[in-house]
């Protein structure tokens, strides 16, 4: 995936070690994701649930644990999303990729879903 992204053109920063478990992971991602509002950052582990569990628990985070396209880009103009969770089992190599790009295409919407972002927000 990390390849993918850079060849596609954008910068990655990859936070993780081998042998990390999923929870380290994906505080490791959101600290990372939480440094700048510009800042996206995507989880691939088997199937996608535990990560997106950890990260809805961080202040701030609107996380998304998705498995296709639309799902991945919707995310972002809509909810304001700025990490995704994604089970490589679930998706396999070449959905995941695309996941990923559609993900780091979008842009937030505003308007009249920032309401929503605001009730997420305050939730955490």
């Amino acid at each position: 995936m990390k390849n993918f992204l850079v060849e596609e053109g954008f910068e990655v920063i990859d936070v993780t070690k081998d042998g990390q478990d999923f929870v380290d992971v994906t505080l490791a991602v959101a600290s990372e994701v939480n440094k700048d509002e510009q800042n996206l950052g995507i989880v691939i582990d088997a199937y996608g649930a535990g990560p997106f569990m950890v990260a809805t628990k961080i202040k701030g985070m609107v996380a998304a644990e998705v498995s296709d396209e639309r799902s991945a880009y919707m995310t972002r103009g809509h909810n304001n999303a700025r990490m995704i969770t994604v089970g490589a089992e679930i998706v396999g190599d070449e959905l995941a990729k695309n996941i990923a790009k559609a993900f780091v295409n979008g842009k937030y919407d505003g308007g009249r879903h920032q309401v929503r972002v605001d009730m997420l927000n305050k939730m955490c």
